[in-house]
């Protein structure tokens, strides 16, 4: 398991490697397996996607806008939202960028997501999911109450869960446009979600500090808290388990 250290600079493993980037400034964000041998992660502090080989070999490719989300497409490239440029970006492996507007401005793309050969983001400002096909083409479906600030998206069996941080709800949107909301414990503040085989999805709540499970109906089955002050943000699924990062500096490992 692999996690960003945003406030060093640097990237580590569980097993106690860590690579130091080179520039204390890059705030490293979003990482993922990448299709190559290597993790792929945002440098959301100096316009850059890096990169890491299984080899140990640190790389790093410019993109400007602040990219922060990331997901590896349906095409085999890197996807990225770039928060400042209101737009989505691509990283080929070879390092070749293009950059596709979102067609709306300041609406800050936060997270991103591979779902049925598409690319679904969160628009944070903008209030709404969007869904961007390989070619650029944007669609976008507003959300139903205003300024509910959508951050973490993740894909599904048969949908997209998504989280509005500042309307304490989770959401549900299908391959054609039907948008479900769910709502989570008040002042929660959920932040990332991971969806599970089952259709449903784990989720962080920074503000209440704890970690919730929803099933495929919205429902919470399942609540863990992580201590005050721990402030979840980074979640990813693992062969079952569940792995947590926390803003004060340590990771949780919740086995299956």
């Amino acid at each position: 398991m692999w996690a960003t250290l945003v406030h060093t600079g640097r990237v580590a493993t569980v097993s106690g490697r860590e690579f130091d980037l080179g520039a204390a400034q890059s705030r490293p964000s979003v990482i993922v397996d990448g299709p190559d041998d290597a993790v792929w992660f945002t440098r959301n502090g100096d316009d850059r996607v890096g990169r890491i080989g299984y080899d140990g070999v640190v790389t790093a490719i410019e993109i400007a806008g602040a990219p922060y989300g990331l997901c590896v497409g349906p095409d085999g490239a890197l996807w990225c939202t770039l928060m400042s440029a209101d737009a989505i970006g691509r990283v080929s492996v070879d390092g070749e960028v293009s950059t596709y507007p979102i067609g709306t401005t300041g609406a800050f793309p936060a997270m991103i997501t591979n779902f049925g050969g598409e690319l679904w983001f969160t628009l944070n400002q903008g209030n709404a999911i969007g869904r961007m096909d390989t070619s650029g083409t944007v669609t976008t479906y507003p959300l139903s109450t205003e300024s509910t600030g959508p951050v973490g998206i993740s894909a599904g069996p048969d949908a997209v869960w998504f989280v509005e941080i500042l309307a304490d709800r989770a959401g549900r949107i299908t391959a054609d446009g039907k948008v479900e909301e769910f709502a989570l414990p008040a002042g929660s503040k959920p932040h990332a979600v991971a969806a599970t085989a089952d259709g449903g999805c784990w989720i962080t709540l920074w503000a209440a500090g704890s970690l919730a499970r929803l099933d495929a109906e919205g429902n919470i089955t399942e609540q863990v808290a992580l201590g005050e002050g721990s402030e979840p943000h980074g979640l990813a699924l693992d062969h079952g388990s569940v792995w947590v990062a926390l803003e004060k500096g340590s990771l949780v490992h919740l086995e299956g």
